[in-house]
């Protein structure tokens, strides 16, 4: 190729892998309880990586730490369907860890809940 002929080839170009490409196709992922602010973690007992795709490594690389789908859709660059596409190959493997990862708990505080929804109905 010369230089005329690359002219095209640019970071305007986008990806050179397509996301349906890394989906293999798949446009659903197979873990239903996955949404934007879902946490997700790498799991303590990890199977063998060598069968995984150059994404399914790097969001295992990001997953070190909790992060929400949205974060892991954002550093990969990726639409979201793709990255729960991705993460759900991941969860059935036992690679990934997906849940909440904090705890709840009940506020009884009543005051406290009345000035949050008297600050709501000034806005």
């Amino acid at each position: 190729m010369t230089a005329d002929q690359d002219w095209w080839f640019d970071e305007a170009a986008g990806p050179l892998v397509r996301p349906y490409a890394m989906t293999r196709g798949r446009t659903r992922p197979g873990a239903a309880n996955l949404n934007l602010v879902t946490q997700v973690r790498v799991s303590s007992t990890r199977s063998d990586p060598s069968s995984l795709s150059p994404e399914h490594l790097e969001i295992i690389e990001l997953c070190t730490v909790p992060l929400s789908v949205a974060e892991v859709a954002a550093y990969l660059n990726v639409p979201i369907v793709v990255v729960k596409v991705l993460l759900s190959d991941l969860i059935e493997r036992g690679d990934v860890v997906a849940g909440a990862m904090f705890q709840t708990s009940a506020i009884t505080d009543t005051k406290l809940l009345q000035a949050v929804l008297d600050g709501i109905r000034r806005i």
